[in-house]
């Protein structure tokens, strides 16, 4: 099964960039090469990369992961001259052994914990001292306000080959082909109105409930919440050139479901 943990952009043998629980993103570090990742990383999201728009300034973590290696001390600085021009802001790192985590801390970034837990609220205690307030008589008024809907961007002109689109913090509606070598990328639902045949990625930011609906349904890419699958894994033939919608199983398993919608 070709399905794996994926965030939408790319994931390359070097580093691997995926969501937190905060709100940031993180650099996962898979050989101690800086060089090497430094040229990925700049192919892939560089002002000259495939997808140079992808990031918009936002805040990244830098994960070691207990990598050992005197080089990244003396590429660290180069790494996040990088980083800055992808459109990333460094702000932190952890799991890093002494001597790198001395040359980050003079580098302005923060070290945090592995798993970076989230605050716990505070709970207020009750005081036995404290007098008994008098009721309070309370006058509730209805008020009828207008709450805006999620946010939606429609595109209603055909994406050809190496056009990318990323509708964020929002859905995205296209009402025309996504042809061949085309991207869509949301962070909510992605409809397409037409024949999908380039990659789609719903669920940008991590939303594991959203979907991606085609009246034909033929990409060369789906991907939901960083869960994937390509198009050398063929869909069923009820489901390939057909009306469908992929989603997420929640079974917690991270399987994505390939669904035939009736007409």
């Amino acid at each position: 099964m070709l399905s794996t943990h994926f965030f939408p952009g790319h994931v390359a043998n070097s580093f691997e960039i995926k969501s937190t629980q905060l709100p940031l993103v993180a650099l996962l570090l898979k050989t101690p090469e800086l060089a090497r990742v430094i040229e990925d990383l700049d192919a892939q999201f560089g002002p000259h990369g495939e997808s140079p728009d992808f990031f918009d300034k936002d805040m990244l973590v830098l994960d070691f992961s207990d990598l050992e290696s005197a080089s990244l001390s003396q590429a660290l600085p180069q790494l996040l001259t990088t980083l800055q021009h992808c459109r990333l802001k460094p702000v932190a790192f952890r799991n890093a052994e002494k001597a790198l985590a001395a040359k980050a801390l003079a580098c302005g970034l923060v070290e945090v914990s592995a798993d970076m837990p989230r605050a716990k609220p505070m709970v207020q205690t009750k005081r036995a001292d404290r007098p008994v307030a008098e009721p309070v008589r309370e006058i509730v008024r209805e008020v009828i306000r207008e709450v805006p809907g999620p946010a939606t961007l429609v595109i209603d002109k055909p994406l050809r080959s190496g056009q990318k689109i990323y509708a964020r913090g929002a859905d995205l509606v296209v009402l025309a082909m996504v042809n061949m070598g085309a991207e869509v990328v949301a962070d909510g639902h992605i409809h397409v109105y037409a024949p999908l045949r380039g990659k789609a990625m719903a669920g940008a930011s991590g939303n594991t409930r959203a979907r991606i609906f085609s009246l034909c349904l033929e990409p060369e890419l789906i991907s939901i919440a960083g869960i994937y699958r390509t198009s050398e894994n063929p869909l069923s033939k009820d489901i390939q050139g057909k009306p469908a919608q992929v989603r997420l199983s929640n079974d917690g398993q991270d399987k994505l479901l390939f669904e035939a919608l009736n007409p």
